[in-house]
Parts: C-alpha cells; structure tokens; sequence
C-alpha cells in the first residue's frame, strides 16, 4: 500500500485549516502577563528576544530562537502559549546590522552577498 499519497493529502488537508485560523489573540486585557515574564520564559528556553510589542492583541517577539534561527513569533498575553512562528528574513534597508548578529557570530554566513558576476562585494559610499 502506498501511504506517500495518504499522508501528502492528510498534510494538505491539516495545513489549510490552520490557514483560515484566525491569528489574533482574544484574551482581555485584564489577565494579560507582564511583557517581562514572557521575556524570562523565552530566555530561560535559549532565546535571545530583541523586541516584544502587541500586534493584533498578541505578544510579538523578534529575536532568535533556542537554535539560533532569527525568528518571529506571536504569544498569547494570558497563557503565553506560542501561537504562530516563522522564520525572519533579513531586511537591511531597516534594520540596524548590530542588531541582528546572531550568537556567537553564526549570523555572517546569512549575511554574505550573493554573487551574480556583476557586483563584487558590498559597495562603498564616499561623502565628500
């Protein structure tokens, strides 16, 4: 029996329900957690946060996960409970390039300039 289509459709089929789920968090105001708290829990688990605010009436936090991963994710302000997660791509236009170093260095190799023969290296500005 091939199970390969079976747990491709499954998969599929598990994946768009959690597409229409609604992302926002609708816990009153009133049972929210300190922003602090949530900082301790996620430095406790191996992430270095950057920045919590609320969005959509959840916690967001930037930063890198316990492996090192520059991330994005949402939490819900009364239980803490991660409820979305997504990887961060790096936007230099507005971000500042301290910032986002990652531990121990590991974030230059995410950080090398893709080489298309044209340009070679970042280029310079000089103001005269």
């Amino acid at each position: 029996m091939k199970t390969k289509p079976i747990v491709l459709s499954l998969s599929l089929l598990l994946m768009s329900g959690t597409a229409l789920a609604d992302d926002d968090c609708d816990d009153p105001v009133a049972n929210w957690q300190p922003r602090e708290n949530l900082r301790e829990k996620l430095e406790a688990e191996g992430w270095t946060v950057h920045r919590i605010k609320v969005d959509d009436g959840c916690y967001e936090v930037k930063g890198f996960d316990s492996n090192g991963v520059r991330a994005e994710a949402s939490f819900a302000p009364a239980s803490l409970m991660m409820m979305s997660w997504e990887r961060e791509e790096a936007d230099d236009d507005d971000q500042d390039p301290g910032k986002w170093s990652g531990k121990n260095g590991q974030d230059n190799a995410r950080r090398q300039i893709p080489g298309n023969g044209i340009v070679k290296g970042r280029p310079t500005v000089t103001v005269e």
